[in-house]
C-alpha cells in the first residue's frame, strides 16, 4: 500500500494534507523519516508513526458510544449538534457512520462503524436484532399494560412484534424490541396510555453499556458484535 493511502485510511487527513505532513517530516517508516508519499509500505509489518505515535491499519473500525441527550444521530447537520461531535480526537472518523438511530433526547448505546455491510445487516428487518431500553414513565404501569406491550400494540396502523417487558418499579421498565420504527418505544407506551419521560438504550444485540460513562466511547471488535 502507498504511504499516503495508508495515512488517509488511518484518518490522519486528506491525500493533500498527508503529503504536507510527510514533507514536514512528521511521519516515520521503521524509524526513518518518510520522504515520499508514493513510498510502498506493508501495513501489516512496517512500523508507521505520526508525530511519534504508532499507527495501526484497520480496514473496519467499530466503536460504541454512550450517547448524551441533545445530540442527533447523524454525521452532520446544519442546525443541531450530532453524535460525531461527541467522539474524541483518537477516534478515526473517516467513513464512520452510526448504526441505526437514537432520538435527540434519548441517551445510551450507539454503535458506529465504517463497515457498511455490517451496518446494513444489523438494520435489516430480517435480522431482528434485539434492543433493550430503560424507560422512566409519567404514570404507573400495571401488569395488564406490561402484557399488552409484550403481545404487541398498535402504534399508528402498525402492530409491533412481541416484545419483552420487565417492570423495575411502578414507573420504570426495561423494554426489549426487535424492530426500529420511528419513536417506537415512546409510541408503544402511548399505546398503553402512558408517556416516556426518560429513555436510555442499554443493549443492542450482544453489546451492553455496562460501566461506559455518559459521553464515553470505547473501541470494540467485530467478535463483540456478532
Amino acid at each position: 500500500m502507498r504511504l499516503d493511502k495508508f495515512l488517509v485510511e488511518c484518518g490522519i487527513g486528506s491525500r493533500r494534507e498527508v503529503k504536507k505532513l510527510i514533507s514536514d517530516k512528521l511521519v516515520t517508516v521503521n524509524g526513518n523519516i518518510a520522504i515520499s508519499p508514493k513510498e510502498n509500505i506493508d501495513e501489516n509489518i512496517d512500523e508507521i508513526k505520526y508525530k511519534g505515535k504508532q499507527l495501526e491499519y484497520k480496514e473496519f473500525r467499530y466503536y460504541i458510544l454512550n450517547k448524551k441527550a441533545g445530540y442527533i444521530t447523524a454525521i452532520e447537520d446544519p442546525r443541531d449538534k450530532t453524535v460525531m461531535e461527541l467522539l474524541p480526537e483518537w477516534v478515526i472518523k473517516k467513513d464512520l457512520a452510526p448504526v441505526g438511530r437514537l432520538d435527540k433526547d434519548t441517551e445510551g448505546l450507539l454503535l458506529l462503524t465504517n463497515d457498511g455491510q455490517l451496518n446494513h445487516r444489523l438494520l435489516s428487518p430480517k435480522s431482528h436484532v434485539e434492543k433493550t431500553y430503560y424507560a422512566e414513565l409519567e404514570t404507573e404501569i400495571g401488569e395488564n399494560e406490561i402484557l399488552k406491550l409484550e403481545e404487541g400494540v398498535d402504534i399508528g396502523g402498525y402492530i409491533t412484534m412481541p416484545a419483552k417487558a420487565e417492570k423495575i418499579d411502578s414507573q420504570k421498565i426495561l423494554l426489549t424490541i426487535k424492530e426500529g420504527k420511528f419513536h417506537q418505544v415512546k409510541k408503544m407506551l402511548e399505546a398503553v396510555n402512558n408517556k416516556v419521560i426518560y429513555l436510555k438504550r442499554v443493549k443492542f444485540g450482544k453489546l451492553e453499556l455496562n460501566s461506559l460513562e455518559l459521553g464515553e466511547v470505547k473501541e470494540i471488535k467485530i467478535d463483540d458484535i456478532v
